[in-house]
């Protein structure tokens, strides 16, 4: 049976501070790990299902294509940690070729990690696992019991564009500490024409933009505030200045949110801010992790260059 670990969780009332912080700011904007309760979770998975939503997909195919090389490079990888585990099926087609012995699947949702790794038990029950149940945007601290030595720090699905370019380089830090004498492999969305980003995080059924209201569900229960989802849609663009897709929720009319101890009128049009996803160059990537202390980076990348998958040794 897999274990799992769960991270002592963030105070409550930290939590409360920091999302009435977030919407009470002059530009309303709150972190997108909010965008991850259950709900949130399966909704993604159901994201990397669309048509649209490309990232999952040439992703694969580029694993599909370079695994051998991949694996060539980065030999054995007994100790393989996933960052943003999911439904652990990215991980899953690394195991026979990567040669790996203990799996340990991080991310926010416990719940939903747990129910992914029992799946994934029963298909390789000699297999360590362990699940853990971490905020890693600001601590990369694993807990004891996930074992010592070289590991192959495994991040996939372009999560890192979640991160403005400075805080990517502060969680690259972050990260090669914590696979020191190991390796990295992370996934890594490119620039490609807006037409193509902007229906990945617009699909015509809905599904992101579903995701993205959800966010107000969880804030209900969250702060105790009284978002109504007719009240909000879905707004998703390219901001090419800043090579990132925004997501935001707005406002579809007039009204005042409340919530225990506060409140705040939003008007017709008024964006909250929930999500960044930056694009990148494969040379200005690869930059990023050299600043960030990994070494020998190199990457492989779809036909088309719309995606890569890079290695790097810590």
């Amino acid at each position: 049976m897999p274990r799992l670990i769960q991270i002592s969780a963030e105070d409550p009332a930290a939590i409360r501070a920091e999302l009435v912080a977030g919407l009470q700011a002059h530009c309303p904007a709150l972190s997108p790990k909010f965008l991850y309760d259950a709900l949130g979770s399966r909704l993604f998975s159901a994201i990397t299902e669309l048509p649209e939503y490309y990232p999952t997909r040439t992703e694969a195919a580029i694993f599909d294509t370079h695994l051998e090389a991949m694996a060539t490079a980065l030999g054995p990888a007994s100790n393989l940690v996933e960052l943003g585990a999911g439904n652990c099926e990215k991980a899953a087609r690394l195991f026979a070729a990567l040669a790996v012995r203990r799996y340990v699947a991080v991310d926010i949702s416990a719940d939903y990690l747990l129910a992914a790794l029992d799946r994934l038990q029963y298909e390789h029950p000699g297999m360590e696992m362990f699940g853990v149940g971490l905020d890693f945007s600001d601590s990369l601290a694993l807990p004891a019991e996930v074992g010592d030595g070289p590991r192959l720090l495994f991040y996939p699905g372009s999560s890192i564009g979640n991160f403005a370019p400075d805080q990517a380089l502060a969680f690259l830090r972050r990260m090669h500490a914590a696979c020191a004498g190991g390796r990295l492999l992370i996934g890594v969305d490119l620039v490609k024409p807006s037409a193509v980003l902007e229906s990945a995080y617009d699909d015509a059924l809905g599904v992101t933009a579903a995701f993205n209201r959800n966010l107000l569900l969880h804030l209900n229960r969250l702060i105790g505030s009284d978002f109504a989802l007719a009240d909000w849609r879905h707004v998703a663009f390219f901001n090419r200045a800043e090579s990132r897709i925004e997501m935001h929720l707005e406002a579809a009319r007039a009204v005042t949110v409340r919530w225990p101890g506060g409140e705040r009128r939003f008007a017709a049009g008024e964006r909250i801010h929930t999500e960044n996803s930056y694009k990148w160059r494969p040379a200005d990537f690869a930059d990023l992790l050299t600043a960030a202390g990994f070494r020998n980076p190199r990457a492989w990348r779809d036909e088309r260059d719309w995606f890569a998958v890079f290695a790097a040794k810590a």
